[in-house]
Protein backbone atom coordinates (compact mmCIF):
# COMPACT_ATOMS: atom_id res chain seq x y z
CA UNK A 1 0.00 0.00 0.00
CA UNK A 2 1.16 3.73 -0.84
CA UNK A 3 -0.03 6.75 0.47
CA UNK A 4 -1.29 7.44 -3.49
CA UNK A 5 -3.61 4.49 -2.37
CA UNK A 6 -4.85 5.97 0.51
CA UNK A 7 -8.56 7.76 1.08
CA UNK A 8 -9.81 10.06 3.46
CA UNK A 9 -12.70 11.23 5.33
CA UNK A 10 -14.60 13.39 3.03
CA UNK A 11 -12.67 12.43 -0.37
CA UNK A 12 -15.38 11.41 -3.45
CA UNK A 13 -14.57 7.85 -3.67
CA UNK A 14 -18.01 6.95 -6.28
CA UNK A 15 -21.44 8.02 -7.16
CA UNK A 16 -24.33 6.44 -5.71
CA UNK A 17 -25.70 5.25 -9.33
CA UNK A 18 -23.17 2.96 -9.31
CA UNK A 19 -22.50 1.43 -6.42
CA UNK A 20 -23.75 1.36 -2.83
CA UNK A 21 -22.14 2.79 0.37
CA UNK A 22 -20.91 0.25 2.95
CA UNK A 23 -18.30 -0.04 5.87
CA UNK A 24 -16.06 3.14 5.91
CA UNK A 25 -18.59 5.35 3.40
CA UNK A 26 -21.40 7.27 3.55
CA UNK A 27 -23.59 8.14 1.12
CA UNK A 28 -25.19 12.26 0.47
CA UNK A 29 -26.55 13.83 -2.46
CA UNK A 30 -25.69 10.86 -4.90
CA UNK A 31 -22.39 11.20 -3.76
CA UNK A 32 -20.50 8.37 -1.69
CA UNK A 33 -17.14 9.97 0.39
CA UNK A 34 -14.95 7.93 2.64
CA UNK A 35 -15.68 8.22 6.32
CA UNK A 36 -12.32 7.17 7.62
CA UNK A 37 -8.76 6.61 6.36
CA UNK A 38 -8.22 4.09 4.42
CA UNK A 39 -8.11 1.86 1.12
CA UNK A 40 -10.83 2.38 -1.32
CA UNK A 41 -12.26 -1.11 -2.96
CA UNK A 42 -15.13 -0.64 -5.41
CA UNK A 43 -16.24 -4.39 -5.23
CA UNK A 44 -17.84 -4.61 -8.73
CA UNK A 45 -19.60 -7.92 -8.11
CA UNK A 46 -21.62 -6.66 -5.17
CA UNK A 47 -21.71 -2.84 -6.77
CA UNK A 48 -20.88 -1.66 -2.97
CA UNK A 49 -18.12 0.97 -2.54
CA UNK A 50 -16.18 0.42 0.92
CA UNK A 51 -12.70 1.51 2.72
CA UNK A 52 -11.05 -0.60 4.47
CA UNK A 53 -8.90 0.35 7.25
CA UNK A 54 -5.31 -0.58 8.41
CA UNK A 55 -6.27 -0.22 11.66
CA UNK A 56 -9.85 -0.63 11.98
CA UNK A 57 -11.97 1.01 15.36
CA UNK A 58 -13.32 -1.88 17.69
CA UNK A 59 -16.52 -1.85 17.32
CA UNK A 60 -19.10 -3.77 18.45
CA UNK A 61 -21.83 -5.67 15.55
CA UNK A 62 -24.27 -8.27 16.19
CA UNK A 63 -22.84 -12.03 17.32
CA UNK A 64 -19.67 -10.32 18.99
CA UNK A 65 -18.95 -11.99 22.58
CA UNK A 66 -18.32 -10.18 25.30
CA UNK A 67 -17.29 -9.01 28.95
CA UNK A 68 -19.72 -6.88 31.12
CA UNK A 69 -20.06 -5.88 34.22
CA UNK A 70 -23.93 -5.59 35.51
CA UNK A 71 -25.06 -2.00 36.11
CA UNK A 72 -28.08 -2.38 37.43
CA UNK A 73 -31.30 -4.45 37.52
CA UNK A 74 -34.85 -3.58 36.54
CA UNK A 75 -38.23 -5.29 36.89
CA UNK A 76 -37.75 -6.75 33.42
CA UNK A 77 -33.87 -6.24 31.83
CA UNK A 78 -30.28 -5.46 33.67
CA UNK A 79 -28.12 -2.93 31.75
CA UNK A 80 -24.37 -3.31 31.52
CA UNK A 81 -21.02 -1.84 30.74
CA UNK A 82 -19.33 -3.84 27.97
CA UNK A 83 -15.46 -3.53 28.97
CA UNK A 84 -14.15 -6.20 26.03
CA UNK A 85 -14.95 -7.61 22.86
CA UNK A 86 -13.65 -11.55 23.40
CA UNK A 87 -10.08 -11.73 21.16
CA UNK A 88 -9.87 -8.02 20.82
CA UNK A 89 -7.00 -6.23 22.84
CA UNK A 90 -8.27 -3.65 21.85
CA UNK A 91 -10.06 -0.85 23.65
CA UNK A 92 -13.95 -0.60 22.74
CA UNK A 93 -14.83 2.36 20.14
CA UNK A 94 -18.67 3.55 20.25
CA UNK A 95 -21.53 2.51 22.58
CA UNK A 96 -20.88 0.43 25.65
CA UNK A 97 -24.02 0.84 27.54
CA UNK A 98 -26.25 -2.10 27.02
CA UNK A 99 -29.47 -4.27 28.22
CA UNK A 100 -30.54 -7.53 28.80
CA UNK A 101 -33.87 -8.06 28.40
CA UNK A 102 -35.76 -10.62 31.05
CA UNK A 103 -36.14 -13.37 27.96
CA UNK A 104 -32.92 -13.27 27.01
CA UNK A 105 -31.45 -14.42 30.38
CA UNK A 106 -31.52 -18.06 30.17
CA UNK A 107 -33.13 -20.77 28.28
CA UNK A 108 -35.65 -21.58 30.97
CA UNK A 109 -38.34 -19.22 31.86
CA UNK A 110 -37.57 -16.17 34.32
CA UNK A 111 -39.41 -13.64 36.04
CA UNK A 112 -36.93 -12.20 38.65
CA UNK A 113 -34.12 -10.60 36.51
CA UNK A 114 -32.62 -10.38 40.14
CA UNK A 115 -32.39 -14.19 40.89
CA UNK A 116 -30.31 -14.64 37.59
CA UNK A 117 -28.10 -11.74 37.66
CA UNK A 118 -27.23 -9.05 40.38
CA UNK A 119 -25.00 -5.33 40.38
CA UNK A 120 -21.56 -5.46 40.23
CA UNK A 121 -21.74 -9.35 38.39
CA UNK A 122 -18.97 -10.22 35.71
CA UNK A 123 -20.96 -11.46 32.66
CA UNK A 124 -20.11 -12.70 29.29
CA UNK A 125 -23.23 -12.12 26.59
CA UNK A 126 -23.74 -12.09 22.90
CA UNK A 127 -24.66 -9.03 21.27
CA UNK A 128 -27.92 -9.29 19.73
CA UNK A 129 -28.54 -6.01 17.88
CA UNK A 130 -27.09 -2.84 17.95
CA UNK A 131 -29.28 -0.41 16.90
CA UNK A 132 -31.39 1.69 18.40
CA UNK A 133 -29.12 0.55 21.20
CA UNK A 134 -27.01 -2.29 22.42
CA UNK A 135 -28.63 -5.78 23.34
CA UNK A 136 -27.09 -8.39 25.03
CA UNK A 137 -28.31 -12.61 26.08
CA UNK A 138 -26.69 -14.40 28.03
CA UNK A 139 -29.02 -17.94 27.19
CA UNK A 140 -26.50 -19.71 26.08
CA UNK A 141 -24.73 -22.59 28.33
CA UNK A 142 -21.43 -20.58 27.58
CA UNK A 143 -22.62 -17.05 28.64
CA UNK A 144 -23.59 -15.63 32.08
CA UNK A 145 -22.06 -14.87 35.32
CA UNK A 146 -18.32 -15.57 35.14
CA UNK A 147 -17.47 -13.86 38.50
CA UNK A 148 -19.13 -12.56 41.72
CA UNK A 149 -18.79 -11.27 45.04
CA UNK A 150 -21.14 -11.47 47.84
CA UNK A 151 -23.73 -9.12 48.71
CA UNK A 152 -22.80 -9.18 52.20
CA UNK A 153 -18.73 -9.37 52.24
CA UNK A 154 -17.83 -8.92 48.76
CA UNK A 155 -16.07 -12.18 49.18
CA UNK A 156 -15.82 -13.93 45.66
CA UNK A 157 -17.94 -16.31 45.76
CA UNK A 158 -17.57 -20.32 44.63
CA UNK A 159 -19.83 -22.67 42.71
CA UNK A 160 -21.86 -25.09 44.24
CA UNK A 161 -23.97 -26.99 41.90
CA UNK A 162 -26.43 -24.67 40.52
CA UNK A 163 -25.81 -22.05 42.47
CA UNK A 164 -22.93 -19.78 44.36
CA UNK A 165 -21.91 -19.60 47.93
CA UNK A 166 -19.69 -16.98 49.96
CA UNK A 167 -16.96 -19.01 51.43
CA UNK A 168 -16.56 -16.36 54.80
CA UNK A 169 -20.12 -15.86 55.37
CA UNK A 170 -21.73 -18.68 54.18
CA UNK A 171 -24.40 -16.75 52.28
CA UNK A 172 -26.02 -18.81 49.48
CA UNK A 173 -27.31 -17.08 45.55
CA UNK A 174 -28.47 -17.82 42.89
CA UNK A 175 -27.35 -16.67 39.18
CA UNK A 176 -27.02 -17.32 35.83
CA UNK A 177 -23.88 -19.14 35.72
CA UNK A 178 -21.24 -19.69 32.36
CA UNK A 179 -20.42 -23.11 32.17
CA UNK A 180 -16.78 -22.24 33.09
CA UNK A 181 -17.55 -19.86 36.42
CA UNK A 182 -14.62 -19.08 38.83
CA UNK A 183 -12.32 -20.68 35.69
CA UNK A 184 -12.02 -17.25 33.68
CA UNK A 185 -9.56 -14.29 34.60
CA UNK A 186 -10.20 -11.15 33.41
Amino acid sequence: MTDSDLVFPGDEVAVEEEYLAADGTFAENGIIYASQIGVLELDDSDCVARVVSPNPPNVLREGDIVYAVVADIRNTMATADVVAKSGVDRTLGGETYATIHVSKISQGYTDDVSKELRKGDYIRARVTGTKPSLQLTTKDDHFGVIRSLCNKCKTELVRKGNGLSCPECRTNVSRKLADDYGNVRI
